[in-house]
């Protein structure tokens, strides 16, 4: 079965897939993150690991604006137009151009509050954010409107859909919920909405990379055909089954990014997915809980892919 016709099939509430799809992602050394040494390092990466698709890393941070120092300063965010993403828009070029025909190719889109902490620092826009939230909403605004033209930049380029990533949620974030509420919420939403329309096959991931999760449900309205959070909380582990039926939709993950899968030998892991994918739903894509580390071998992320192909849902 076609990678294509594989991924694509999850569109279908009723699908159930011929085998187990997987994919894992990770950053590659700053001298492949720009042109086409960005291009063909994906594509080596692609089908070494022989996951089922194509998953672009986003390298073009926000620049840092030591100007932000108080939450009034956030009237100033810049507004970045296309010439800003000229970079990874080559890249989304590229690989719609290389892959398209052989798999779905989808992007890493951070939310506003991640590059509103990009801009400024995470500690500081959270800090403005609970010290004046109606000042810091203004640059939010900027953010929002100036990734909605990249987000259609790379549709023009055929990109398939995004793998839209949030924080702002955590445990230990904001003590008052309706900073979230007024001051993240509305800026996911209004890109999620708007990738919703645009494209056709969009991963939400809840990532804790800065701090994990009490509880996921304040995101299970959020757009997107797939979900992939992490299964580690606060009050204990959740399952992939339990994810997949609050959020209503297919489940990606399973895998821890820090154990088995970056310590262990190649039996280890292939152990460790079996593991995992005899308690899988059977709508579900294996795959980790957020970006693995750069240094994990990639014979690892293949025998885990291998694992994944050679089991029938439901088996």
């Amino acid at each position: 079965m076609k990678k294509r016709d594989l991924m694509l099939g999850f569109l279908d509430s009723g699908y159930i897939p011929e085998i187990t799809p997987a994919a894992f992602f990770l950053h590659f050394d700053p001298d492949f993150h720009s042109g086409t040494r960005a291009v063909d390092k994906h594509l080596d990466f692609f089908r070494f690991t022989g996951m089922d698709f194509v998953k672009i890393q986003y390298e073009h941070p926000f620049p840092r604006l030591p100007q932000i120092q108080k939450p009034e300063d956030w009237a100033a965010m810049p507004f970045y137009g296309p010439d800003f993403y000229e970079q990874p828009l080559r890249v989304v070029d590229g690989l719609v151009r290389e892959a398209k025909r052989e798999a779905l190719v989808i992007l890493t889109l951070y939310s506003p509050f991640m590059f509103a902490g990009q801009s400024a620092g995470e500690e500081i826009v959270t800090r403005h954010i609970q010290e004046n939230p109606e000042a810091v909403k203004r640059g939010m605004q900027v953010i929002t409107d100036s990734l909605a033209g990249f987000i259609r930049e790379c549709m023009r380029l055929g990109l398939d859909g995004f793998y839209t990533s949030t924080q702002g949620g955590e445990a230990g974030g904001f003590p008052d919920r309706t900073l979230f509420d007024e001051c993240i919420r509305p800026y996911d939403l209004q890109q999620m909405e708007l990738v919703n329309r645009e494209a056709h096959f969009n991963i939400l991931h809840v990532c804790d990379y800065r701090l994990p999760y009490k509880d996921l449900s304040p995101y299970a309205s959020y757009p997107g055909q797939v979900v992939n959070t992490p299964l580690e909380l606060t009050g204990g582990k959740t399952t992939p089954e339990e994810v997949s039926r609050l959020f209503g939709r297919p489940f990606m993950g399973g895998l821890n990014r820090l154990g088995i899968l970056a310590t262990g030998t190649v039996q280890d892991v292939i152990a460790e997915a079996d593991r995992v994918l005899a308690a899988a739903p059977e709508r579900f894509i294996l795959g980790a809980d957020c970006t693995v580390p750069s240094s994990i071998p990639w014979e690892n992320l293949r025998a885990a892919v291998n694992a994944a192909h050679s089991r029938h849902p439901g088996s």
